[in-house]
């Protein structure tokens, strides 16, 4: 049915708060990135309008840091579309700040809490494999 895959991952050791906030935020990321994936507005029984969703589902997959940094490396590989979170990002209160934090990171041992990935079904297949789906 679609030609391309959305992935989120949460990492598997966070607060329920935490998963739902980063996995909210990542879903954000790939609306932004891909504004060609959003869907029409809906439209209830009396005529009222609402906002668009995206036109694809999205797969939520949990993972450990090991797991979140090696799909994070695999879809940087794959030129994929790469939406990032790390843990410094949750004691920001603002999008610079955000930004900030993830500047400071090293670049080699990202401390990720989620990665959105979006691209090709095989590639993002690949950027996943071994990846347990969220429960």
């Amino acid at each position: 049915m679609f030609d391309s895959k959305i992935a989120l991952i949460v990492r598997d050791d966070l607060a329920v708060w935490q998963r739902l906030n980063v996995a909210a935020f990542l879903a954000s990321g790939i609306a932004y990135a891909t504004p060609e994936m959003r869907g029409e507005p809906y439209i209830d029984a009396e005529g009222q309008r609402y906002g668009s969703m995206l036109g694809q589902p999205m797969l939520v997959f949990a993972a450990d840091l090991s797991g979140l940094q090696s799909a994070h490396r695999k879809a940087l590989e794959r030129e994929l579309t790469l939406i990032p979170y790390v843990e410094a990002m949750f004691s920001t209160g603002h999008d610079e700040a955000n930004r900030q934090a993830f500047l400071a990171e090293d670049t080699n041992n990202l401390n990720l809490v989620g990665v959105a990935i979006r691209g090709p079904k095989k590639a993002v297949d690949k950027a996943v494999k071994g990846l347990k789906m969220h429960s």
